[in-house]
């Protein structure tokens, strides 16, 4: 607790007119000491009988470089206070409007919430906190600090590989995997987005003109699944996870099972939606993705970062130069290219 700048002008008013007393005796002065002196004693009562409000935090929604989120946090104080807040913002993350700093009367529970941009990979931290009160007159304040903070995951930035490297990707990996669909069930017509691999091409030789069929399973699920690995340097790490990020979310809007082996971490095949966010998560936060000779012979793709760029290998021989048509594209970065809420589709068809 100490006094503010308008605190600190009284005790030298008070302290000039104490001087002054003595010199030429108290009873002009009396109107003018006695009341600043009841002010700031009591500015200093109130302040320091002032309960410690208190702070919770909201979760924070994950997601990709470029999205923007709000930080949202509830201060309940027993008493009216005129409060500062102020909190800080991690590496990683920007705010949006400046120094994340809040002038305010808090009262019961007060609400208070800011926009930040989250900028770069990894698990990112909101926090501490802090909050100064004030008296009602400004003459003194106090500051209470927070230690509890809020995480937010930054997802690997995806590359915009274009819908005819999509394709090319879907098809290369769909040579390699096996359809796990149950028993065939029935014939309909053809509808627009329907995967070619579910034509039935006899019978669709046997319509006339150019109707095509497509063929209907009992429970057509998971069209296959495939293990990705990743191989390279440290210090390609950023580009590396980028690369496999994108090339999990081009399978799983495939309805693909992916499953992911990365450094000395492994998530089995699904297409999950949870399992997806699961993926980016183990992506955000891994550094090196050096593995074994033996894992890499067990996946079905490998992505693997070189001097040359980030290329994804597809077994038997197919290899997508993912990095270095990447550069000469966009890069996927903000809500307006995906869902926000990782849970569906629309990333990089």
């Amino acid at each position: 607790m100490q006094p503010t700048i308008r605190g600190w002008t009284v005790v030298v008013v008070v302290a000039v007119a104490l001087a002054m007393s003595w010199q030429y005796g108290p009873r002009s002065l009396n109107a003018v000491v006695v009341p600043l002196v009841v002010v700031l004693v009591g500015g200093v009562i109130a302040t320091g009988l002032l309960t410690r409000p208190s702070v919770s935090r909201h979760p924070i929604e994950d997601g990709f470089p470029g999205d923007r989120r709000t930080v949202a946090l509830t201060v309940d104080s027993d008493t009216s206070v005129a409060a500062t807040v102020r909190d800080d913002v991690g590496d990683g993350l920007v705010t949006v409007d400046g120094e994340p700093c809040v002038e305010t009367t808090l009262e019961d529970e007060t609400r208070l919430e800011y926009a930040i941009d989250l900028d770069v990979r990894g698990e990112r931290t909101v926090g501490p906190l802090s909050i100064t009160v004030t008296d009602v007159f400004g003459l003194v304040r106090r500051r209470f600090e927070y230690d509890a903070t809020a995480s937010v995951l930054v997802y690997p930035r995806l590359f915009d590989l274009g819908g005819e490297t999509a394709r090319e990707l879907r098809t290369a990996v769909d040579d390699t995997v096996a359809d796990e669909r149950d028993e065939f069930d029935h014939l309909r017509e053809y509808r627009r987005g329907d995967p070619r691999r579910d034509v039935h091409w006899k019978a669709s030789a046997k319509r006339p003109g150019d109707d095509l069929v497509v063929a209907e399973h009992v429970a057509d699920g998971s069209l296959g699944s495939i293990t990705i690995a990743a191989d390279g340097p440290p210090d390609r790490a950023d580009e590396l996870v980028s690369a496999v990020a994108t090339v999990v979310t081009v399978l799983f809007e495939a309805n693909v099972g992916v499953g992911l082996a990365i450094g000395e971490e492994y998530r089995p095949p699904s297409t999950d939606a949870a399992h997806y966010r699961d993926c980016l998560a183990l992506l955000a936060v891994v550094d090196e993705s050096d593995l074994e000779g033996s894992e890499r012979q067990r996946a079905d793709v490998v992505v693997r970062a070189d001097e040359t760029g980030t290329t994804v290998v597809v077994v038997e021989g197919t290899e997508l130069p993912v990095g270095r048509l990447a550069e000469s594209a966009s890069v996927a970065g903000g809500e307006s290219d995906r869902t926000s809420n990782v849970d569906g589709t629309g990333v990089i068809a």
